[in-house]
């Protein structure tokens, strides 16, 4: 399926939750860079949409810097049974960071610096690459923090009980 692309499952007994290394789009602030995309697909799969997030941080206005979350239509609301991971990664993705749309931001301070100052914001960008997207980065994205458990957790552990990560359940 992702032949081109490193994936990694998060269990091993489960396809519905891993990580795919993306690297930036040639010719974009974001080249050279190299991130750590967690995936999770519903059940429902692949007439629900996978939920996709940047483990290692990323400044964009459209994807939230501390959660990794992304802001794209094709992924949250016009998603099709017909697009599979490979649209995801090499048509998707790139497409974003490609061509942002800060008049719908989930980081607003990248948007307004994109908007005001496009040349601080590329700057900015690939500071972010060099400090934050390189193959160790992307390695070490997520090891010891929280964030990836709650990221990973969203929609599928609501019981309350916080101290018990999702997916790591004892019988």
């Amino acid at each position: 399926l992702m032949s081109d692309y490193e994936v990694t499952l998060v269990n091993d007994n489960s396809m519905q939750e891993f990580y795919v290394r993306f690297k930036g789009p040639k010719e974009t602030p974001f080249e050279g860079g190299l991130w750590k995309i967690h995936v999770e697909l519903p059940d429902q799969y692949p007439y629900k949409s996978p939920s996709i997030g940047f483990v290692n941080r990323i400044f964009h206005p459209n994807i939230d810097e501390l959660s990794g979350s992304v802001c794209l239509d094709v992924i949250n609301q016009t998603w099709s049974p017909m697009y599979d991971m490979i649209n995801i990664f090499e048509v998707f993705l790139p497409q974003l960071l490609r061509y942002p749309n800060p008049t719908d931001p989930l980081n607003g301070e990248a948007a307004a610096l994109m908007m005001r100052e496009p040349k601080s914001y590329e700057a900015k960008v690939k500071e972010y690459v060099l400090k934050y997207a390189s193959r160790e980065a992307a390695d070490d994205a997520g090891e010891d923090s929280e964030e990836e458990e709650e990221m990973s957790s969203v929609g599928s552990y609501e019981s309350g009980d916080d101290e018990e990560p999702a997916g790591n359940m004892e019988v």
